[in-house]
């Protein structure tokens, strides 16, 4: 079936800065359409007309006031829900977020506690549907997988085994792109994924943080692979619909002069805007492909970022995909907006051809063993060297082992994939709790009458996500210290100005104290602690150069 890319806008309310500074707003929506104003606070020579724009869904959600304001309900029902029938009904889907930092694609995406974003809805809402669909004869599997793709090289938030070493991205002639390594779990309720994605947001804060990161630069990708199994009763033969659903939080788009970024940021951000930039170009060729352009050029850029080659199914290929760009309502971002706009309106021409993914595992398997065995007879008849349009012996062994896994993967029983989930669990759990960190189900949920510190971050996202408990006498220190005579953290930090043992932190007939060891650089409220120092609760500390944290004293706090 081929359908054109759907494309929706939602524009974010004022933040606090702009509420104060009373800016202005350039953003009407009536119904499917968008209209960007010129700022009246922009040159009057230059006036220029407002610019119009069409797409399938405009959410206004500046002014909860205002009749046409959407809610998170309201763009899931509009949005999500129509993924999830795809899916359902054995389509791969995606939706993926784009707009400038700042603008609202975390909040749409995952939203918080209070007002839960496409995501967590999605996934609950597919367990319900679930419980009201499943039968005798039809039955559900369903397998997630979350990754992060920073500075170009990808990683796996689920697997703490790999979460520290970048994936390689492969392209396989039966499978497509794929992340060798990346773990796909097993999951029987919303409940599970829930807590996988709460893990997953910690390992993803940990990583940000000790990347000085204050913001969360780098790309998300949470898959959900639904199975329906249908079995006939009398004849005993089974069928099967396999569908991935691809949830894509993009790095905010963003320009270096803008945001004064400098040495590692720019390269970080340079390593985004590459990402997006090749994103453009992809997206700005498939739409010059369906537009009957002079200029045609078969040839699609996929694989120039790691991004739009896992991506490529889904821009132009077999899915069902939506783009949802968010927008900043306020004055001075005109710019940026009119990008983003001017992004999404490309991105509406593009034509996918989705098909329904029947049996796909048994012939996938089929075609591996063949090609298993082609391999290993070529491998029979292989020398170290090879002649032009030959493979070497090392290159088949490569492409042997590579196959063979993806056949291991493919054969799994379920029982086998919820066995390795809670492998992968536990030793999560226990990388968390190594590093002094609480392992919660969901959100902060902490302990009465405990000292606690909690993260602080200037990224909604990525803020009070992290719990570490206080013992009575608790060190805080570099993670490097294994395989020596010093005695490892209880808190475990890593990044500039962290020392191997960094301050103590003790309690002492119900007061909590803090010393640095050996000059280690530690703030207080803003001013450098250079001997043994009182907290008290809501204190804003500082270790090294970027790791904040705020204090809790449930004494003091009631």
């Amino acid at each position: 079936m081929s359908d054109k890319i759907k494309v929706a806008v939602r524009v974010r309310p004022f933040n606090r800065r702009e509420l104060e500074l009373a800016t202005e707003n350039v953003i009407e929506m009536n119904d499917s359409q968008t209209i960007l104003k010129y700022p009246a606070t922009l040159d009057k020579m230059e006036r220029k007309p407002p610019k119009m724009f069409a797409f399938d869904h405009c959410f206004y959600s500046t002014d909860p006031v205002a009749e046409n304001f959407a809610s998170q309900e309201l763009v899931f029902k509009d949005v999500g829900r129509d993924i999830l029938d795809n899916a359902f009904q054995g389509y791969n889907a995606c939706i993926f977020a784009y707009g400038q930092t700042g603008s609202g694609k975390s909040y749409t995406m995952m939203g918080n506690q209070e007002n839960k974003g496409i995501i967590p809805r999605l996934c609950d809402e597919l367990f319900a549907s679930i419980a009201a669909k499943q039968t005798d004869e039809l039955n559900y599997k369903v397998e997630v997988s979350y990754m992060e793709i920073y500075n170009e090289k990808v990683h796996d938030l689920l697997d703490p085994k790999t979460s520290k070493q970048s994936l390689k991205v492969r392209e396989h002639n039966v499978l497509g792109p794929y992340v060798d390594g990346l773990s796909q779990l097993a999951v029987t309720s919303f409940m599970d994924i829930d807590n996988l994605m709460a893990e997953g947001n910690k390992s993803r804060t940990v990583a940000a943080t000790n990347m000085n990161s204050e913001s969360s630069r780098s790309h998300a990708v949470f898959t959900v692979v639904l199975t329906q199994t249908l079995i006939d009763t009398l004849s005993g033969v089974t069928g099967e619909k396999v569908s991935r659903v691809s949830l894509v939080d993009l790095a905010g788009s963003e320009r270096a002069v803008k945001t004064g970024a400098v040495g590692e940021r720019l390269k970080e951000g340079s390593n985004i805007n590459k990402s997006l930039t090749t994103l453009g170009l992809v997206i700005s060729k498939l739409a010059d492909q369906t537009s009957g352009s002079k200029n045609k050029d078969k040839f699609v850029p996929y694989r120039d970022s790691v991004l739009t080659w896992l991506l490529k199914d889904n821009l132009g290929g077999n899915s069902k995909t939506v783009m949802l760009a968010t927008l900043s309502p306020a004055a001075d971002n005109y710019e940026e907006t009119l990008s983003t706009l001017r992004y999404a309106d490309r991105a509406k021409r593009i034509v996918n051809h989705a098909v329904v993914n029947e049996d796909p595992n048994a012939r996938i398997i089929r075609e591996l063993r063949m090609e298993v065995e082609t391999l290993r007879e070529m491998l029979k008849h292989a020398t170290g060297t090879s002649l032009p349009g030959e493979m070497k012996r090392v290159d088949i062994h490569d492409k042997l082992a590579e196959s063979e896994n993806l056949m291991k993967q493919i054969s799994q029983t379920w029982e086998e994939k919820l066995e390795k989930t809670e492998q992968i669990q536990s030793e999560r759990q226990q990388a968390l709790e190594k590093m002094g960190i609480s392992v919660q189900d969901s959100g902060i949920k902490v302990e009465k009458n405990k000292y606690y510190l909690v993260n602080l971050n200037a990224d909604p996202s990525l803020n009070e996500l992290l719990v570490y408990y206080l013992k009575e006498v608790t060190l805080i220190g570099g993670h490097n210290n294994e395989g020596t005579t010093k005695q490892l953290p209880d808190i475990q930090l890593m990044g500039l100005g962290i020392q191997p043992e960094h301050c103590l932190i003790t309690i002492e007939d119900g007061e909590l104290f803090m010393a640095p060891i050996d000059s280690a650089r530690c703030c207080v409220n803003g001013s450098v602690a250079t001997e043994k120092t009182s907290l008290n609760h809501g204190d804003r500390i500082l270790w090294g150069n970027h790791h904040f944290f705020r204090v809790n004293c449930p004494k003091s706090n009631n």
